[in-house]
């Protein structure tokens, strides 16, 4: 049987992370946007844990993505996000519904809010002529392109490579696969 999104993250959490200081539900489920496929998104906060690890479950009629992180190793991954521009774990934090909290997820969620309004690094001028000239050699290599299967695969990096620029010199964030267009 399946439980309701909240529901099954509260048991998930409450068998699997009890000693845990927080806990939010994010992804799909939390945007109204979940499908038959999608699965629970749950970040845990536990003062316990050395290192932050991912791991996947399948309980309570639900495939379930556990993000788990100690008080500060999930720093770590908000600044990597930061570098790559593929704000994920602060875009689930920020988003999130608090599951558990023992008094620490506010400050958590500023931390992800204040990341995502400042947005990604500005692209340097250097930065911004080497994918010039990649958008371009990828544009000629599809001009030029006499085999249609072949252009399908150049045109889709094409497509990659426009939006990651027109996205990071307007200084915007990126996303990838399903995440492009919202972005």
């Amino acid at each position: 049987m399946r439980l309701s999104p909240k529901d099954a993250a509260l048991k998930f959490i409450n068998r699997n992370f009890p000693k845990c200081q927080a806990a939010v539900l994010a992804g799909s489920v939390v945007r109204g946007e979940e499908t038959e496929t999608s699965d629970l998104d749950v970040v845990i906060f536990d003062k316990n844990f050395s290192s932050s690890y991912r791991e996947s479950f399948i309980e309570y009629g639900w495939a379930i993505e556990a993000f788990v992180h100690n008080l500060t190793s999930y720093q770590v991954f908000f600044h990597s996000d930061r570098d790559r521009a593929i704000p994920s774990l602060p875009k689930m934090v920020s988003e999130g519904i608090v599951i558990k909290d023992k008094g620490i997820i506010e400050t958590i969620k500023n931390e992800a809010n204040v990341l995502l309004a400042h947005g990604p690094e500005k692209w340097s001028e250097e930065i911004i002529r080497i994918k010039r000239y990649f958008l371009t050699d990828t544009l000629e290599d599809y001009i030029g392109c006499l085999n249609r299967e072949e252009g399908i695969f150049i045109a889709n990096r094409l497509a990659e490579l426009v939006s990651e620029f027109v996205l990071r010199t307007n200084q915007h964030w990126v996303g990838t696969s399903k995440w492009t267009f919202e972005h």
